[in-house]
């Protein structure tokens, strides 16, 4: 009788150890921890330099795509003040001449930031804006109101499309991190924006109503 009880006990204690050993090994895998905010930021883009990043190199491509259209546009302002008939509207383009070699030199700035050489690369739309004020001096009187509102409209084109290139640019900067290039795009975006404004002002003073009486 003591034998059997003993029996039972030694199998009872083998149970409840396999089921101990069951158990733990039924236990769900730990959940991984999660990943520091600063960790979590670098993944995403947040810092660094991302020079193995396909967006970093579209960055860089667009960088020298507004470069040849700064370096170009810089030749191009010359002729449109030779062009024109007020003086308001030659000074607005004497001034964003010096105001777009600043522009270039900026971008060098950019370059280097980057660890790039400065680079250009064709830009088709500048092409085309700068192709279109040759077409609208070809097309218009000399000293007329006609020619400076047709100048003005030309500049203006072109200050739309670099508001909208140096505005998304500066945005993507900031997205990866790339704070002094973000600075120095939002400087060029702010003037680039004041003399749009200014064009508008020079041709609601007297351009406009001269040209339409004509």
């Amino acid at each position: 009788m003591a034998t059997t009880s003993k029996t039972t006990a030694t199998k009872t204690s083998a149970a409840k150890t396999s089921a101990a050993k069951t158990t733990s090994s039924a236990k769900p895998a730990a959940t991984p921890a999660k990943k520091s905010s600063s960790s979590t930021a670098k993944l995403s883009g947040l810092t660094g330099k991302m020079k193995d990043s396909e967006f970093h190199e579209f960055f860089v491509d667009e960088i020298k795509d507004i470069y040849w259209a700064e370096k170009h546009l810089v030749k191009a302002l010359p002729k449109m003040k030779k062009a024109a008939t007020s003086p308001e509207l030659a000074a607005a383009f004497d001034k964003h001449t010096a105001e777009t070699q600043v522009h270039i030199e900026r971008l060098e700035q950019v370059f280097a930031l980057l660890e790039e050489k400065p680079a250009a690369k064709k830009c088709d739309a500048m092409a085309g804006l700068l192709e279109e004020a040759d077409g609208i001096i070809e097309d218009t009187d000399a000293g007329t109101m006609i020619r400076d509102a047709g100048l003005i409209l030309g500049a203006q084109k072109v200050e739309h499309y670099e508001i909208a290139t140096y505005g998304t640019l500066k945005t993507f900067a900031a997205c990866m991190g790339h704070s002094e290039v973000e600075a120095l795009l939002q400087l060029t975006l702010d003037e680039e924006k004041a003399t749009d404004l200014a064009l508008t002002e020079v041709a609601e003073a007297a351009i406009n109503d001269a040209a339409v009486a004509e």
